[in-house]
């Protein structure tokens, strides 16, 4: 039997491991905490499902394995300089997508593999799952003081998938128990609101959460460090000595958008919902709207 290693590089990952399923009570203390201080802001549910994100078995019953796999999205290609600036995960097509299509493509052939059907679920950053955690229970990183995954290898630019199911094999990922980020605290000084501690995220002062998730007016303590940013932020990855090395991605679906690349702030400007969404077809720019994005190029 191939390894499941070599099964989901087989579907697309570039890293993959898979663990048994554990109560994450630690990692729910330390959420309600962060919820408590009104660090996640207006995510509001981000305070709901504790007791699923700490119980994977109440996703999926008769849960007995996490699989967790890495998708490496790293591009060298940069906008144009001076127009507005977008973060790396939202160059090309919604990851969600993509992401979970590989996913389904890796349980099909697991079950082919095993000759049975299993019984579970896929995951994408859209459901109450603690993915960094399991991640490095999957051997597949740490968590770094910018609060992201970081894999020795591929570095920080990677989105998380998960599935958890009934699927049982042979032997488990060994877990991450070292942290790597040693006294290196770049992260955290380049980040330009503050919003960011060891470890920690304060999602008021994020500019990610600022251009994507909140529905109102940017404070404008944060509009005046947002530079020409309007749509999420890398500045705690693109100073990551982890990212030095990082390789880009083998993934056609996230080949930079061509439109993306040089459209100037008159351009997003002048934009109509029509020509919006041609461009932008499958893109995570949807997600908040033309409006929201106009509001944020201002």
């Amino acid at each position: 039997m191939e390894s499941l290693s070599e099964i989901a590089k087989a579907c697309g990952f570039d890293a993959c491991g898979v663990v048994p399923v554990d109560i994450l009570s630690r990692e729910r203390e330390r959420l309600e905490q962060w919820v408590e201080r009104g660090f996640h802001a207006g995510m509001n549910y981000m305070a709901n499902n504790m007791e699923k994100r700490e119980n994977p078995a109440l996703l999926v019953e008769g849960a007995r394995s996490v699989i967790v796999t890495l998708t490496n999205y790293y591009t060298p290609k940069l906008q144009l300089e001076g127009v507005p600036v977008v973060a790396r995960y939202a160059y090309g097509k919604d990851y969600h997508r993509v992401v979970k299509d590989r996913l389904f493509k890796l349980y099909a052939c697991l079950e082919e593999t095993i000759g049975r059907k299993i019984m579970g679920r896929v995951f994408v950053d859209s459901a109450p799952v603690f993915e960094h955690e399991w991640a490095r229970r999957a051997g597949l990183g740490w968590v770094g003081r910018n609060s992201l995954l970081i894999n020795p290898r591929l570095g920080s630019y990677c989105f998380i998938g998960v599935i958890i199911s009934d699927f049982e094999p042979s032997t488990y990922s060994l877990p991450e128990k070292r942290n790597f980020c040693g006294q290196c605290n770049r992260c955290v000084e380049a980040c330009p609101t503050g919003a960011l501690s060891a470890y920690e995220v304060n999602a008021n002062l994020c500019i990610s959460y600022n251009t994507i998730e909140r529905k109102g007016e940017i404070p404008s303590e944060i509009k005046k460090k947002m530079g020409v940013r309007f749509f999420g932020c890398d500045a705690c990855q693109d100073i990551c000595p982890w990212n030095r090395k990082a390789v880009a991605h083998h993934i056609d679906e996230f080949s930079p958008n061509e439109w993306l690349m040089w459209m100037s702030r008159e351009d997003w400007l002048s934009l109509d919902e029509e020509t919006f969404r041609e461009r932008f077809k499958n893109s995570p720019l949807l997600r908040p709207g033309l409006e929201q994005i106009k509001r944020n190029v201002k």
